[in-house]
Formats: structure tokens, sequence, C-alpha cells
């Protein structure tokens, strides 16, 4: 079959699953299979739902639409553009999320974990009236935030300003601007003399060797927003140390730090981190209370 006779949403399905499959796409930006990447761009190509595939499978296209996708298709294929980038939407914990490539694609164990209300560590969530997110990128955790703890005010502190203005589109697409309140800073440094009941963040934590060998779709995304340093651990020794003074008696620290347990570990030999459960084990987010910080 060539693209000129496609005719229908099953041809075009078929073809894109094939091209993406031959050229041994990384899926890891939403979808991880060819199939659901293939027909989530389809959907959306579309402006059809994209809980729907099914019943439009034998729908047939007409020749702009065919166009259309087929284009799309090969951004994807040739360019390996993360399907996030070319819808500029993502998804996280139910959430729709503008992006686009000035901040890194959303995903977050956090987003796991938010709705949970980080039970048992933390005792009452109607309680926590200040929270902070270091490294928000594109605000998507802070909305989670805000829905979960509905007394707190929450800071959202980015070092790039290009991030901070995708993430005030989706404060205020979530209309959560009299709650969230986006900080220009290097982590702590800018920030109002505040004490916070939670601190949370997914930092930069791509170790040296392992930016080397990132898959090339990971090359679209903001390095500023992926490296970490020789061992991943360069911002979060600063996110540690730094939370002894800016969490309340009760307070807690998560931080997220994907594959890097190992290096966690060795990053902070007198301190025993608690490490939470999610989808993907134990070794992706830990947590310290504010009195094992300010014991040290």
């Amino acid at each position: 079959m060539t693209p000129n006779n496609f005719a229908t949403v099953r041809d075009i399905l078929r073809y894109a699953i094939t091209r993406f499959n031959t050229a041994k796409l990384f899926f890891g930006h939403g979808t991880n299979n060819a199939f659901d990447e293939a027909a989530y761009l389809i959907l959306h190509t579309l402006k059809l739902p994209l809980d729907q595939l099914e019943p439009f499978m034998d729908a047939r296209l007409l020749q702009g639409e065919i166009d259309n996708l087929l284009r799309v298709i090969d951004k994807r294929t040739e360019e390996r553009i993360p399907a996030a980038y070319l819808t500029n939407e993502a998804w996280l914990g139910g959430y729709r999320f503008y992006v686009d490539e000035r901040v890194i694609v959303p995903r977050s164990f956090l987003a796991e974990l938010i709705p949970e209300h980080f039970a048992p560590w933390l005792q009452d969530a109607d309680a926590v009236q200040h929270a902070l997110d270091l490294c928000t990128g594109s605000g998507c955790l802070p909305i989670l935030l805000a829905d979960a703890f509905p007394q707190a005010q929450i800071d959202a502190v980015d070092i790039s300003a290009d991030a901070l203005a995708v993430a005030r589109l989706n404060v205020d697409e979530y209309a959560l601007g009299d709650r969230i309140t986006l900080v220009e800073s290097d982590l702590y440094s800018k920030l109002p003399d505040r004490k916070y009941d939670l601190i949370i963040s997914n930092p930069p934590y791509v170790n040296a060797g392992s930016m080397a060998k990132l898959p090339q779709e990971y090359l679209h995304e903001p390095q500023l927003a992926l490296a970490g340093g020789d061992d991943g651990m360069d911002l979060v020794r600063t996110i540690v140390s730094g939370a002894a003074q800016r969490l309340t008696p009760q307070g807690i620290l998560i931080v997220e730090i994907g594959n890097e347990r190992e290096h966690a570990e060795a990053a902070f030999p007198g301190l025993e981190l608690t490490w939470l459960s999610t989808s993907a084990g134990d070794d992706m987010v830990f947590m310290v209370s504010a009195a094992q910080l300010q014991a040290r």
C-alpha cells in the first residue's frame, strides 16, 4: 500500500505502527509502544476523542486529513520529535497540560503519590498551608498539589524563564493563579522568607554517563532540565541541604531521582532516606523529614 491509496483510519494506523517500529523509535513521553503512540497521534490530529479509536477505525478519510496525518507520522519518525511536542499537550495524573520544547514532557511518579497526600508521612492534608515545588517546568505538579491540598498556597520555582512562561499557561488554564505563585529562582535563592509544610521536587538528575546515552527523542528536551552532573546529584544536594531551613517542624521533603538510588544514597551517607512505593518500584522517590534534616 502506498500513501496514495490510504482510505481509512485503519490504513493509517497500520502504516504508522510499521513506520515507528521500523525506525525503532523510543517511547517514553506518554506511551510505551508503537500502537498507542500511533493511535494517539491519529486521534489528536483528527480531533477525535482520545479514548475512542474503535468506532472510527473504518471511517474514510478526506485527502487533506490523510496529508496532515502523514506529515505528523513523518515528523515523529524522521525527526524523532516526542509526540507531546507535535500535539502541544501531555497528560499526567489524568490532567492535560500544554507543552512545547521550552519544557521537558511531564512525567513524574510524584503524580501517583500526590493524590494519596503522601500518607502516612503527612498527618493531615488540610493542615498543609504552604507547599513548594522546585524545578517546576511546565507547572504540572503544583496544579496537582493544588487539587490534593485545598488549603495550600503553592510556590513553584524554576530557573528558566521559558519554562515559567509555559507554566503560566497551565496555571491560567486551571484558574489557579490565586493559589500558585511562579518564581524565577535558582532553587531557594529568590524565594520569600517562608516555611513550607511540604517541599517536592522532580529535579534534573540524569548522571553524565546516562546523558551521553539518551535516545534521540530526549535531545529535543531542554538539557538543563535533565542533566544532574557527574553523579546526577548536583541539584539534589542543594535541595536537601536547603530544606532544613525551609521546612516547618513537621514538614517533609519529597524528591524524585529516577534510577539514581545508588548515587542518592552515596550522596547522603548520614541520612536515612525513606523510599516511597511507585508503579516502577521503590527506588524512584525518597522522603526525608524536617526533624531528620535539622538533626544533621
